[in-house]
């Protein structure tokens, strides 16, 4: 099955900066057919939509609260999606996690812990 492993996370100052990676392995078809999410989950708190990139790349959408401050990107040559966030904020203190999906399937990474602190 597809194996997801992200990295990146760890502990920044408020208005740092991060970047997350998602890398994707064992897949059966090429990786740019497969849309990825960011979801993030924060302590107490429901699982949460941060940013998703299409099949093709065309298509990119935001959750309101990131909106301007983090950015989806992928690299279908080495099988990644990043997510590049900046002015972070205390709020943003959560695991993150990706997550691809291809027709029904669907596969998660194990999360990375971001946390944003002084």
């Amino acid at each position: 099955q597809v194996q997801l492993v992200e990295s990146g996370g760890g502990l920044v100052q408020p208005g740092g900066s991060l970047r997350l990676s998602c890398v994707a392995s064992r897949f059966t078809f090429t990786f740019s057919s497969y849309a990825v999410r960011w979801y993030r989950q924060a302590p107490g708190k429901e699982r949460e939509l941060v940013a998703g990139i299409s099949n093709v790349g065309r298509i990119i959408t935001y959750v309101d609260s990131v909106k301007g401050r983090f950015t989806i990107s992928r690299d279908n040559a080495k099988n990644t999606v990043y997510l590049q966030m900046n002015s972070l904020k205390p709020e943003d203190t959560a695991v993150y996690y990706c997550n691809a999906v291809l027709y029904a399937s669907a596969y998660w990474g194990q999360g990375t812990q971001v946390t944003v602190s002084s």
